[in-house]
């Protein structure tokens, strides 16, 4: 990665956290839970950018324009309305759970081989 684009993300990411601070405080604390929540089991593609965060804020931009409280707009299960976001998404827990399958499967074969 180059030195501009992590200039330019940084730069980026700001820019999404002023409008995240511009939300209404009830807006602002969901949104940091969502955050903590996706960071936590969310999908790879985070790691490439702010893109899937900065649909969140435009969802509660619109919300608070609609005078909405956030619980209206997220549902009161906050973290099925995370897990909706991503369903479609290779999340690291995946990936994790297909590391450990292939480390079984070669560990049975060793077994299977050796009972041969």
């Amino acid at each position: 990665m180059r030195i501009q684009d992590i200039i330019k993300g940084k730069k980026e990411w700001r820019a999404h956290m002023a409008r995240v601070k511009a939300l209404p405080k009830d807006y602002q604390i969901v949104y940091k839970e969502i955050q903590k929540y996706l960071f936590k089991v969310g999908p790879i593609e985070l790691a490439n950018g702010i893109g899937l965060f900065s649909g969140i804020v435009d969802l509660f931009e619109e919300g608070v324009a609609l005078g909405k409280g956030v619980l209206e707009v997220t549902g009161r299960d906050v973290a099925a309305f995370c897990d909706d976001l991503i369903k479609d998404s290779k999340t690291y827990a995946d990936t994790y759970q297909e590391s450990v399958d292939q480390e079984v499967n070669k560990a049975m074969k060793k077994v299977t081989n050796k009972i041969k």
